[in-house]
């Protein structure tokens, strides 16, 4: 003896509202497998340390008060930047316009 479809969508809502879940009697997919899992985000963001207060940050926080700071490894890399320019090592100098860029630096054949 066959149920009545009816009968059976009946005992589906009743169920739905015990259970509290979605009344879906077509199936379709509604992602609710995903909405109901837990953020991920607060756990992502604890996995990464928090971040501290670099040189940089202390110096454009306290440049305004006209207060100058030193940095060792900074003056070092400045210095080397200079030595490498003196002998003809450095980086090339910027193009300003498009024609300079056009002169020198075209397709080679």
């Amino acid at each position: 003896m066959a149920v009545p479809r009816q009968r059976l969508l009946d005992l589906l809502k009743v169920q739905t509202r015990i259970f509290s879940t979605t009344y879906n009697p077509t199936g379709l997919r509604l992602g609710n497998k995903i909405l109901r899992q837990r953020l991920r985000g607060p756990s992502l963001a604890a996995y990464y340390p928090r971040r501290t207060a670099t040189f940089r940050d202390l110096k454009r926080l306290y440049a305004p008060g006209g207060f100058e700071m030193y940095e060792e490894s900074e003056e070092d890399r400045l210095e080397h930047l200079q030595i490498m320019k003196s002998r003809g090592k450095g980086a090339p100098k910027k193009k300003k316009t498009a024609t300079e860029s056009r002169k020198k630096g075209g397709k080679k054949k």
